[in-house]
């Protein structure tokens, strides 16, 4: 059974104002195509074959812009949270929400991916998700060295991966990232959630596991940013 994935695509872009009054974030151009294509073309490139794409802002311009998901090979999910909530769900409301696609049968594993970084490089590799079916754990991270807009880091990673909140947090997590459906127990569709919390318990209960990304990484945060990718 292949993998499945959710971009998270929900988001208002208020840094990347006035590009993003007009224009859904992980729509913006780079390097000369969407910036949530980079991730579809890898993920459909690694063998995922089903996509589920959380949307609420400006969120009837993305089936516009990207179809159905067959001209990667894809299928595509809309999980339209503005349609169906009023508004975005945040990120860990966004997963739960989608869980009826991305573990339809209540325990696969699966990738969860930001629309609005790019990491043109991740290859999203399935050897990593079978690893991840076959540990006991809730997540698994990629991390990158605190950036300057998160200096104080996300986590510490330890030994074997294991990743926690105690001591120097050196790394902080890269959006990109394999989740188990229990990491969002409890939160109910529709539900506003952030998926922090979720994260940082796991972690103190010694199930979130994670990784260096040494790979090219960018959170896109201003329009200054977005234009020097070209």
């Amino acid at each position: 059974m292949s993998a499945r994935a959710l971009i998270l695509a929900a988001g208002r872009g208020e840094r990347m104002r006035p590009l993003t009054d007009t224009t859904p974030k992980p729509l913006l151009p780079v390097r000369g195509r969407p910036m949530i294509e980079w991730h579809l073309l890898a993920l459909a490139k690694a063998g995922v074959r089903e996509v589920v794409i959380n949307t609420a802002w400006l969120e009837e311009q993305f089936p516009a812009a990207l179809g159905d998901g067959s001209r990667w090979g894809l299928t595509i999910r809309w999980s339209a949270e503005g349609a169906a909530w009023g508004g975005a769900l945040e990120t860990a409301g966004g997963i739960a929400t989608a869980l009826r696609w991305l573990a339809p049968n209540g325990d696969e594993a699966f990738w969860v991916v930001s629309g609005d970084i790019v990491a043109p490089d991740f290859g999203f590799d399935d050897a990593d998700r079978r690893r991840f079916e076959d540990s006991g754990d809730l997540g698994h991270l990629w991390l990158v060295p605190n950036p300057a807009f998160n200096e104080r880091g996300d986590f510490a990673l330890g030994p074997g991966g294991r990743l926690s909140r105690d001591g120097e947090r050196a790394w902080t997590y890269a959006n990109l990232a394999l989740l188990r459906p229990a990491i969002v127990a409890g939160i109910a569709p529709g539900t506003r959630a952030p998926l922090g919390p979720a994260l940082f318990a796991a972690a103190a209960a010694g199930r979130l596991s994670g990784q260096a990304w040494r790979g090219e990484w960018h959170n896109v945060g201003t329009p200054a940013q977005l234009a020097a990718l070209g």
